[in-house]
């Protein structure tokens, strides 16, 4: 029964391509857009989600969450104490994302939108009970390299993908300088390696006898 859908936009091709295809499929009246920014979110991110939002006509807002971020920092201080950051404060952040999405949800009645890809999806490269919060996952069977190559499908006559949410690095943007290659394969081998063993159930053994290398593929 729902009407309409929310969605955070990062500025990035995923959630890019999730708002394009939402806005198709419930017109852009029904469409919300959120950029939740941090402390580490990009000027670049921001301004590709602002134009993403005007190019597709939704209704675009802003809520920050260094405010909530640094409270829950301070909060847990103690606790913490002598203990370095690490993946615990990144998926804070995601989790802080995913509060605030699920309320508007909430309060709105629209269906939140997960943005996750099949390859981050398949290697748990996301962060539960944060962006994986949401009722539809629009692009989940879909891998990385195919959202760049529907992306690029979608902007053949005009730009309503911005250029740089297809161009540049993918990061989740969860720490200073953080690239998705940080701690993935590049996507061209990971999407072969995944196509292989989740679609085709070729064995491990029969992945690196095709020119894979053993350690990329016992790690995937």
């Amino acid at each position: 029964g729902f009407k309409s859908a929310v969605l955070g936009l990062s500025g990035g091709i995923d959630s890019a391509l999730t708002a394009v295809i939402a806005v198709e499929a419930l017109g852009r009246e029904n469409v919300h857009g959120v950029s939740l920014p941090s402390q580490f979110s990009s000027q670049g991110s921001l301004d590709d989600a602002r134009i993403l939002a005007a190019k597709l006509g939704i209704r675009y807002d802003v809520i920050p969450i260094q405010p909530a971020f640094a409270s829950l920092r301070g909060e847990l201080a103690g606790v913490f104490a002598g203990r370095p950051e690490d993946t615990t404060e990144e998926n804070i952040q995601a989790r802080l994302r995913g509060v605030i999405l699920m309320a508007l949800s909430n309060k709105f009645g629209a269906l939140l939108l997960t943005t996750g890809n099949k390859s981050e999806v398949a290697v748990g490269y996301c962060t539960l009970y944060g962006d994986m919060c949401g009722g539809l996952a629009v692009i989940n069977d879909l891998p990385k390299m195919m959202v760049y190559r529907l992306s690029r499908w979608i902007n053949r006559e005009r730009e309503i993908i911005p250029s740089a949410s297809i161009t540049k690095p993918p990061s989740a943007e969860l720490r200073p300088n953080q690239t998705d290659q940080d701690s993935l394969p590049p996507y061209e081998v990971l999407d072969a390696i995944l196509e292989a063993f989740v679609v085709e159930g070729v064995s491990p053994q029969e992945i690196v006898a095709r020119g894979f290398e053993k350690p990329v593929v016992e790690r995937v």
